[in-house]
């Protein structure tokens, strides 16, 4: 039990507070068993070690979002809870993401969760560049089954909204796990129409968006998450190139 106290409240400075704070109170001390309020309050006391928004925050905004895209069509896939739980492992380790994973199905059974609530306090204390990785993550527990379905992709672009994502950046990130004709210029958010002028910048000025040191401060295991999009980023380069012969 200490060391999941440890790890609830490792960095996690906003998520304590607010509606993400309450979902976390309540799951605590309703389905874990063993944690008491003196626990909760033991995770606060290691929450307010920094005021700095760390990998912690980031960490239960996902798990929280991550249950809102698996419940979106009725149907709890299995495949997608291993994304979920697998990723975890490779992020973080396995006994960090066994101690994620114990928030994770609190949040799947719970239907209260409001995410407009949820997706308010997000936006005013993660980074654009960090949401833009919680909606590039959603998309990938969406595709975890081999297809992205339209309640999935509508429930991720209603999140995105409530975080302030723009539609831009939606298609761009939306594109990375479609294997269309057109998919290279979303990712880059141009036209076909474009010259290959308006190639060029398009690919520098989305290169800069999905810079992983745009994550540095979430700590290193988030940024390989970023090197993912940046990745497609210069393989939609490399298609239109090919295709155009420049």
């Amino acid at each position: 039990m200490a060391n999941f106290v440890k790890w609830l409240g490792a960095g996690l400075g906003f998520t304590l507070g607010g509606p993400i704070g309450s979902i976390l109170g309540f799951a605590v001390g309703s389905f874990i068993d063993g944690f008491s309020k003196e626990d909760l309050e033991l995770a606060k006391t290691y929450g307010r070690t920094s005021a700095n928004v760390q990998s912690g925050d980031f960490e239960v905004s996902l798990l929280l979002l991550s249950s809102v895209v698996i419940k979106a069509d009725g149907n709890v896939n299995e495949r997608e809870l291993l994304f979920v739980r697998e990723h975890f492992k490779r992020m973080y380790g396995e006994e960090r993401a066994n101690n994620a994973f114990k928030l994770f199905k609190v949040f799947m059974k719970n239907n209260q969760i409001s995410t407009p609530q949820i997706c308010t306090q997000i936006r005013q204390n993660l980074t654009h560049a960090s949401r833009l990785q919680l909606i590039h993550f959603l998309f990938g527990i969406a595709n975890a089954d081999g297809a992205v379905l339209e309640v999935e992709v509508n429930a991720i672009k209603t999140i995105a909204g409530y975080l302030y994502v723009n539609p831009h950046d939606f298609e761009s990130i939306k594109a990375m796990f479609y294997n269309s004709t057109d998919s290279a210029y979303r990712i880059l958010e141009i036209d076909k129409s474009a010259d290959n002028n308006e190639v060029k910048l398009a690919y520098r000025k989305m290169a800069k968006k999905y810079h992983p040191d745009k994550l540095q401060h979430l700590g290193d295991e988030h940024i390989k998450g970023a090197e993912e999009k940046f990745k497609q980023v210069s393989i939609a380069y490399e298609k239109i190139q090919k295709e155009r012969g420049i």
